[in-house]
């Protein structure tokens, strides 16, 4: 009953006083992995991760030792460190999330598991072109949020001081990953409800390599919205899925149509596979 009440009042703190919560390191055993350390942010409003094999094993679907691939929308890592076991320390796994606050947690993680994985954290937005966001949250802790070129936005009415940056992913890729774009195999994006804008911005590199996708069909987008996530990335030559998690024994469905899509009214998530190599 007493660390329920002082957890009650941490949640209540974090939602009304903005301040830095720590990384709080852990580790986890894994059946084929051995231990993984992972830093969880000890952020009262911030449900903890746990690595696992299965999760692991899920991305390893799709990515190989040695691949390049990208978690967009990062934030602390808990995509990106089981993406970059599946990668390797032979890979390269980039990582960006442009909040001030969780990029501190998501460079604790990627300083982790040196051995096992090579992880680069970057703290940019991806955008069309290079230019400058607000960051914007619901929560004075900053524990969830987007990015809006203005002060008003739907994310909240919190606004980091300071702008971030956005960056045109292409351009960054071919200037310091050039040598590197033949082995661009997997990007995941996670971004409140701007996923399709960031496949439009990066379309020249998803025709070019064909890399899978993982996007959020985001639960407060317009039924509009969902079908045109689902447009865009067939457009590019995919088939899309519906999977429950991020694990090895997830379900998961084939989705045939863009009208299929505002029948989740929750958030999901969906990969797709370029058409010759799909498979259910």
């Amino acid at each position: 009953m007493k660390n329920h009440f002082k957890e009650s009042y941490r949640r209540k703190i974090a939602r009304r006083i903005t301040k830095e919560y720590p990384p709080k390191f852990e580790g986890f055993s894994l059946e084929k992995d051995g231990v993984i350390e992972f830093a969880n942010w000890d952020n009262p409003l911030v449900h903890r991760v746990e690595i696992t094999q299965s999760q692991v094993d899920f991305f390893r679907k799709f990515i190989n030792k040695g691949d390049l691939v990208i978690d967009i929308g990062a934030n602390i890592g808990d995509t990106t460190v089981p993406m970059g076991l599946a990668a390797g320390k032979e890979g390269i796994t980039l990582g960006f999330d442009p909040s001030p606050y969780v990029f501190k947690i998501l460079e604790a993680n990627a300083s982790l598991n040196k051995e096992k994985t090579n992880i680069i954290p970057l703290p940019f937005a991806i955008s069309a072109k290079e230019e400058e966001f607000y960051f914007i949250s619901s929560e004075t802790s900053f524990s969830n949020g987007g990015i809006s070129s203005s002060k008003e936005s739907k994310h909240g009415k919190f606004v980091y001081p300071d702008k971030i940056k956005g960056i045109n992913l292409g351009d960054l890729l071919s200037k310091n990953y050039g040598d590197q774009l033949d082995k661009l195999s997997f990007i995941k994006i996670d971004t409140e409800g701007y996923d399709k804008e960031i496949l439009k911005s990066i379309s020249e590199l998803i025709k070019k390599w064909k890399p899978v996708l993982i996007a959020e069909s985001f639960g407060a987008s317009s039924d509009e919205a969902k079908m045109e996530l689902f447009q865009v990335i067939s457009e590019y030559g995919y088939d899309i899925f519906h999977f429950e998690d991020f694990d090895i024994n997830a379900e998961t469905k084939v989705i045939q149509r863009k009208e299929e899509m505002p029948k989740w009214k929750e958030t999901i998530n969906i990969y797709a596979i370029p058409r010759k190599h799909a498979q259910s």
